[in-house]
Order: structure tokens, then sequence, then C-alpha cells
């Protein structure tokens, strides 16, 4: 089931949002200073690209750099971005077949809104962290 939503939300949806973020995480790795929001970019478009079977869960031993990011980052990007996933997870809710599309969009919103400190993980693996 999550391949087949997997398929119809890349086809609908997931390819054009994971090419916004890509664009955005090339013009922020233009500066020195915002390659942290670059390589952010880079994983939610990996997440919006194919959402169903994954989560997000707090990377252990983000500190206040990492606060401090998203404080800078909820201010010049992330509530627009909220607020995108917000309208477009509410027009994919009108139909049937298009509710598990709108639910995976509010899915997108807290890591629009706090994506440093944050990593992406298999569902099945909720507690699972990377070494690195």
């Amino acid at each position: 089931m999550r391949t087949l939503l997997n398929l119809i939300w890349l086809v609908l949806a997931g390819f054009w949002l994971a090419l916004a973020y890509v664009a955005a995480g090339i013009v922020c790795c233009l500066l020195i200073i915002t390659i942290p929001f670059g390589i952010a970019s880079f994983r939610i478009a990996a997440y919006a690209l194919w959402p169903f079977g994954k989560t997000t869960v707090e990377r252990p031993g983000a500190g206040a750099g990492s606060l401090i990011g998203n404080v800078i980052w909820i201010i010049f990007a992330g509530w627009w971005l909220a607020l995108g996933h917000v309208f477009t997870g509410l027009a994919l809710c009108v139909t049937i077949i298009g509710i598990p599309l709108g639910i995976a969009n509010f899915k997108l919103i807290p890591i629009s809104l706090l994506p440093l400190g944050r990593e992406i993980v298999p569902t099945d693996r909720p507690f699972a962290t990377s070494t690195v």
C-alpha cells in the first residue's frame, strides 16, 4: 500500500515539492553561512519525494545551534512552507482519494517548520538514529 501511495504522491505532488526544496537547497548553499539550511532542504526534498513509510525523530545531541538555526529558519522560510503545506493538504483532502495525500502533506509541516535537529527514519524503526 505504501508503494502505491508513494507513486500517486510522486506524480501529483512529490516531484514538484522535491524540486522546489532542491532549488531552495541550492540557493542556500551559495553562501557559506546558510549551508546547514541547504542541507536541511535537501533532506526535506528526499522526504517530500517519498513520504509514506517514513517519519521524523529528534536527533540526539542537537543543541543550541539547531535551536538558533530553527528560529532563523521559521522567520525567513519555515512559516511560508508550513502555510503552503496546510493549503495544499486541505485542497488534497477535498476528495476521498486525496485524503491520504493531504495527510502526508500535513506530516511535512513539522519538518518544514523545524528542520534542524531532526532525522528522517523508516516508520518501522522510529527510534533508530544514525551514528554520524
